[in-house]
């Protein structure tokens, strides 16, 4: 995979930190440096470990589908893009008055942003990628995005938050369109 789609792929898969993040930067009025990095930190370190574990956990059952995993491949980067698109319009509007993001709700955060990122993994192991320059590279990109998120939150509130969490799905879907004509029609041309 060329360093183009894997980046692509990292803003992808960063929507979910990133519309959290915006939410993070509207909610909570009292937002201070040491937090929006906190935030952002958790989020890029999750999204950068979960596709080591998906990518671990496919090499295992690699050779039993080699002959079908671009579709599976397609499929899930298909499924994991409507639902970022449906998960775009399930957003909710609660305001803190301080730090509300707590430890256990910041894992759970991180947690529940970066499952994609460990089916992205399960992919790239299905496509023979190896895994630590593009998890490197997917948990830069989140990490920046949300500390990004966050400023914007605190700037144009919730102008933005649906419309990126879109994107992000829209994004994710289009390259398993990619992958599966690359492996169908491309390679019988």
């Amino acid at each position: 995979m060329d360093l183009f789609s894997t980046f692509v792929i990292a803003v992808g898969l960063a929507m979910d930190a990133f519309a959290v993040s915006v939410a993070s930067g509207v909610t909570i009025k009292a937002m201070r440096l040491r937090q929006t990095m906190t935030i952002a930190l958790s989020f890029g370190l999750f999204q950068g470990i979960m596709p080591i574990l998906g990518w671990l956990a496919g090499i295992g059952f690699r050779g039993y589908i080699a002959s079908y995993d671009h579709w599976l491949v397609f499929g899930l980067l298909v499924a994991i893009g409507a639902k970022m698109i449906y998960e775009s319009f399930q957003l909710e509007d609660d305001r803190c008055g301080d730090f509300c993001m707590s430890g256990g709700r910041l894992l759970l955060l991180s947690l529940a942003t970066s499952i994609d990122a460990l089916a992205v993994g399960l992919s790239f192991s299905l496509l023979n990628v190896t895994i630590f320059t593009p998890a490197l590279i997917i948990g830069v990109v989140t990490f920046i995005l949300s500390y990004i998120g966050i400023i914007i939150g605190r700037k144009m509130g919730h102008l933005f938050e649906g419309k990126i969490e879109i994107a992000g799905g829209v994004i994710l879907i289009l390259i398993g369109v990619k992958i599966l004509l690359e492996h169908t029609l491309l390679n019988s041309l």
